[in-house]
């Protein structure tokens, strides 16, 4: 059994974590949210998506935010797109780095973007030949990799199917398995990543577990052994799925940060700072952070 030394944290709480909050947050609040993120020692900080403001509002200010940010040379700030028109809007602010999205669900995908798998991936053919014009990196994400709350357990050979797909046609450099309900448990993750990575390369998986019924941190672990090296997750466990009942919330950066601490795996984070800026938009957001550990490090 070994582990990789170092992990990549996405931190995915500025697009993921926000983007279905009620409260309506200001853009300078955003925009400072994301510099304190990255004064962390984070080297990847979603920052928003450019998809329709009547479905998700919280993200109508996206560009806005991309471009008030005083990027750091080195971070990458990637924003969610989902059609031609979100790319166009992407390119307009400026945007290096885009993330796309499909399902392992077919009931998932047609409640999530109204279309099927097959369509979905189908709509990404101009996003995604637009942007390797533009030498626009893109990312993919999976959702559903483990159950889905429509259909249950989804089989992993499905998730396996579409996720070569993914890689296949749109030349994405790395693929996010989302467990978005968060019912996966440990060696289900591990079989997950075991029958994949006979397919893909380990080193192209990211793994993006929610923590809905608490199983996050063991289901990381367990991918970890497998040689998984880059973990999504949100700051204060903000975010969940709107379509997915239950969905309590993205795993905790700062409890991932302590957990790979332990260890001894390099980040290269800084706690103190990233339960700072934890500290910060639970604050604004009038409730208490959502990670075991920024409660008992915090202030």
């Amino acid at each position: 059994m070994s582990y990789p030394e170092q992990v990549k944290i996405v931190e995915v709480g500025a697009r993921d974590g926000l983007q279905n909050e009620a409260t309506s947050v200001p853009i300078d609040i955003k925009i400072k949210f994301i510099e304190k993120l990255v004064e962390t020692g984070l080297s990847v900080v979603e920052s928003g998506s450019f998809v329709s403001p009547k479905w998700v509002p919280q993200m109508a200010s996206s560009a806005e935010v991309f471009c008030g940010i005083n990027k750091k040379e080195g971070i990458s700030y990637p924003m969610l797109v989902p059609n031609m028109k979100g790319l166009e809007a992407a390119l307009e602010a400026g945007v290096k780095e885009i993330a796309i999205f499909a399902a392992a669900s077919e009931s998932f995908s047609q409640k999530n973007i109204n279309c099927s798998i097959e369509e979905s991936i189908a709509r990404f053919q101009q996003v995604v030949a637009t942007a390797h014009q533009e030498n626009i990196k893109i990312r993919g994400y999976l959702s559903c990799v483990m159950g889905c709350p429509y259909e249950g357990d989804i089989k992993p050979e499905k998730v396996v199917e579409v996720a070569n797909r993914i890689l296949n046609e749109t030349g994405c450099y790395e693929i996010s398995l989302g467990d978005t309900v968060g019912v996966g448990t440990p060696i289900k993750a591990r079989n997950l990543i075991e029958l994949i990575s006979k397919d893909i390369p380990v080193e192209q998986l990211a793994a993006h577990f929610h923590d809905t019924y608490g199983q996050a941190l063991s289901n990381l672990h367990a991918v970890l052994e497998c040689g998984v090296s880059v973990i999504d997750s949100s700051v204060s466990g903000l975010g969940g799925c709107p379509y997915a009942k239950g969905a309590s919330g993205n795993v905790a950066t700062e409890d991932v940060l302590y957990m790979l601490q332990g260890m001894g795996i390099q980040t290269g984070v800084d706690m103190t700072r990233l339960i700072e800026a934890g500290e910060y938009i639970s604050e604004f957001l009038g409730r208490e952070s959502g990670s075991k550990v920024a409660r008992a490090l915090g202030k």
